[in-house]
């Protein structure tokens, strides 16, 4: 994992949370992180900051033709704004005026633009996970979906949309401070993967009205959910609907199981009541003068390459 060592002038600082990190300070308030093997020799004015992971850009992704920040489009789901915070790895400052482009399955595990691949889910009134997860796949699981899931063939590579819809994709610029804000639904599962969110982060661009234009792609991500969250939305309908088999999050083969520099969110919700919405949020350490646009990390499995 890489790993910059910045000076920054005038004690604690914004930071992603990385594994040996020492004292780590997330641009949000209250999200103060120790690791246990920080070095002593750490002080106020010296962070160590590590790079947000890359992971595959999976199947699915279509080149940005949706400039919004609300990308809900109407579907089913529990309310959720996702709240991200760009630095440079390097420099600690603030990515601003890069596009962001966001893109997650519907509750039942289906992406637009490839209805055709079909879902995990569907009707069927399956009963919702309870409690912790103990139904784990024996071996080493592949993240590839049967026949009736999102797959493509493809594992990382690209697959062709099959129509025109595009729900629960957008793109949009971080702003002075280096913020972005999606509105969306917490997003379902399909057989194969633990939930996520896939993200793209383009600078040295140009918007226009048209668009975003020119530039390279500097971070290929995605983003990850606790289990209590997961367990807590599949009460919740349409998700409830889902019957299809979950991957946890220990089980995914794209999650580099490294926490928050991974792509874990921080979430809050009503514990009692998911239902009525979750604020997602995370600080993410990019490298703006570096190209990261499809895979640099591939899943550590012998088996066939997941769909994503």
């Amino acid at each position: 994992m890489t790993r910059r060592k910045v000076v920054v002038a005038g004690g604690a600082a914004v930071a992603a949370v990385g594994v040996g990190g020492g004292l780590a300070v997330n641009a949000f308030a209250g999200e103060t992180t120790t690791d246990a093997s920080a070095s002593s020799s750490a002080t106020a004015s010296e962070t160590c900051y590590t790079l947000t992971s890359e992971t595959t850009e999976g199947p699915y992704y279509i080149d940005a033709d949706k400039i919004r920040q609300d990308i809900t489009e109407g579907k089913e789901g529990i309310p959720m704004t996702l709240e991200l915070k760009l630095i440079d790895a390097d420099t600690c400052k603030p990515v601003k005026n890069a596009a962001v482009d966001i893109w997650h399955c519907t509750a039942l595990g289906v992406y637009s633009g490839y209805e055709a691949m079909g879902s995990g889910g569907g009707g069927g009134g399956g009963t919702p996970p309870s409690g912790a997860p103990t139904d784990a796949p024996s071996g080493t699981p592949t993240g590839e979906p049967p026949s009736g899931g999102p797959s493509g063939g493809t594992g990382g590579g690209h697959s062709e949309p099959t129509d025109d819809e595009r729900y629960l994709r957008g793109t949009w610029k971080t702003d002075k401070r280096g913020y972005v804000t999606f509105k969306t639904i917490f997003p379902g599962w399909y057989q194969g993967r633990a939930v996520h969110i896939h993200t793209k982060v383009h600078v040295d661009g140009t918007w226009t009205d048209a668009g975003y234009e020119g530039g390279h792609t500097c971070h290929t991500g995605q983003f990850f959910f606790d289990e209590k969250s997961v367990l807590a939305s599949a009460k919740v309908s349409p998700y409830s609907t889902n019957t299809t088999t979950r991957t946890t999050l220990t089980e995914d083969t794209i999650y580099p199981q490294n926490g928050h520099t991974g792509g874990l969110l921080y979430l809050k919700y009503d514990k009692k009541n998911i239902a009525k919405g979750v604020r997602a949020h995370l600080t993410m350490g990019v490298a703006p003068d570096e190209t990261h646009d499809s895979t640099d990390t591939q899943p550590s499995t012998s088996a066939s390459p997941s769909a994503s």
